[in-house]
């Protein structure tokens, strides 16, 4: 079976459940943004939220599509940076007992994390210090990593790491490797728009986006903007929320509903939307079944706190998909 390499920040999550949005604006965090704060940032986001429990688990866009391509059974890996800490022992261990070979360097830093904060609403708000995994780079990116991947898959953060991006890709192509890019988060697409669009025509297979990454990376909507993500590319996904999505691979366009769920929190849901639609790729069934698959993890990763779900939901899962094989 094909496998699947990711490379992203390696941040332990941070998830506490907000009672209203009024903290949100008093620590300046545009709703629905992911915000890169400092080390000083993140600690007065944590006393703010002092009085929320919390939950961790291991995260990272890429990471969580890498853990839900594993727990469908695929041979993953994943390349990133952590510190030499007990958070950076978490993110470690929690690959491996996942059957993900971990490719992780170390830093003298403290290992990220990313504090999530959960709207009533479901929304989710990043204030995220990336610590160590800022600090991975170019020369962290070894060829031989890169052997004994079919795919490789790249969350859209990384795009302010410029030299690393571009290498990770002419390696993975280099190899032979299909590539895709979740495109992450609108703040940073209009942070990075031209670079980001070189990069998309010139190494990337599949890109992932959802309307407000859509409308920042083309200035469009809907299915113009599907249009225009699939310039350049084999297949493009406009994730449109509880509308479902559409994707268009050369002149074939698709639009694939959602599972009906009642939803908590929404982190992970595209980074599991990515994975179940990759997964169908590698089994390679048509567009519409790589899709329902994408809407059957992100539907069931909404249900629960946090990008993690439990042995029996993954039961379900697999129950659902052997529907779709069938």
């Amino acid at each position: 079976m094909s496998s699947v390499l990711g490379l992203g920040n390696a941040l332990v999550d941070v998830l506490a459940r907000l009672e209203s949005d009024s903290l949100l604006e008093k620590l300046s965090l545009p709703k629905g943004s992911m915000q890169l704060v400092d080390s000083e940032a993140a600690n007065k986001v944590m006393e703010a939220t002092a009085h929320l429990k919390k939950n961790l688990a291991s995260g990272g866009s890429a990471a969580n599509t890498i853990h839900g391509l594993a727990n469908l059974g695929v041979k993953t890996g994943f390349i990133g940076k952590i510190g030499k800490d007990e958070l950076g022992q978490v993110f470690r261990n929690d690959m491996s007992s996942n059957n993900i070979t971990p490719h992780l360097s170390e830093s003298e830093a403290e290992s990220g994390r990313a504090i999530a904060l959960i709207s009533p609403d479901s929304e989710r708000t990043f204030a995220t210090c990336l610590g160590a995994a800022i600090e991975l780079s170019a020369d962290d990116l070894l060829e031989h990593l890169f052997e004994g991947y079919t795919y490789f898959h790249v969350e859209g953060y990384l795009v302010q790491n410029k030299s690393l991006i571009e290498k990770a890709y002419q390696i993975a192509k280099t190899k032979g490797l299909k590539t895709s890019i979740d495109l992450a988060s609108f703040n940073v697409v209009e942070d990075n728009l031209e670079f980001l669009k070189n990069l998309v025509e010139n190494y990337v297979d599949i890109i992932f986006a959802n309307e407000e990454e859509a409308k920042a990376y083309t200035g469009k909507e809907g299915e113009e903007a599907l249009n225009e993500l699939a310039k350049g590319t084999e297949v493009a996904v406009l994730k449109l929320g509880k509308e479902g999505s559409l994707i268009k691979r050369f002149d074939e366009v698709v639009k694939v509903g959602i599972i009906p769920v009642k939803s908590i929190d929404t982190t992970g849901a595209g980074d599991l939307y990515a994975a179940g639609f990759l997964y169908g790729l590698i089994q390679n069934l048509d567009l519409a079944k790589c899709g329902n698959i994408g809407s059957i993890l992100s539907g069931h990763v909404i249900e629960v706190i946090g990008p993690k779900m439990t042995e029996d939901t993954w039961k379900e899962i697999h129950g659902k998909i052997k529907e779709i094989l069938n």
